[in-house]
């Protein structure tokens, strides 16, 4: 038990070690206001006309959230504001972390990013998505998915 913990430390250190000073992120707004609907979902009006966006670890969806008690919550609240293209239900699971970049809304200085994998019925392969939780901007539906209809 206690090598678990010796190495999880390592990693902390070396991934913090290993943040370089200036982020690569391009889709950052801080003064974005992000807002909730009766449905515990992000209200969202529109589809990117960017094909990086939320498919690119430089242009993820930024769902932000203030506190550590439950830092999946906006990752959910945007999940459950979408479907698929034809208006299917859609599944998502993190699957791993990526991508160390700086952020002042992190304690340390350092955050890293959310990937998640989606799928609905009846679709060729998953889609991977990446989230960070850190940053805030102007949410919308990466391309490819569609938006629920409350």
């Amino acid at each position: 038990m206690k090598y678990n913990a010796y190495l999880l430390v390592l990693c902390l250190i070396l991934t913090v070690s290993c943040v370089s000073t200036k982020s690569t992120l391009k889709n950052v707004d801080p003064a974005a206001s992000l807002i909730l609907n009766k449905e515990n979902a992000f209200i969202i009006t529109s589809i990117s006309s960017d094909p990086k966006y939320g498919y690119d670890k430089d242009y993820p969806v930024n769902v932000f959230y203030q506190n550590t008690k439950n830092d999946s919550i906006n990752a959910i609240r945007f999940f459950n504001a979408l479907t698929g293209p034809k208006g299917e239900k859609i599944f998502y699971k993190k699957v791993e972390i990526c991508c160390p970049f700086p952020s002042k809304n992190s304690v340390s200085g350092a955050a890293l990013l959310d990937v998640y994998q989606v799928t609905w019925v009846g679709q060729a392969r998953p889609i991977t998505l990446y989230i960070n939780r850190y940053e805030k901007s102007t949410l919308m539906a990466p391309q490819g998915f569609a938006l629920k209809s409350f």
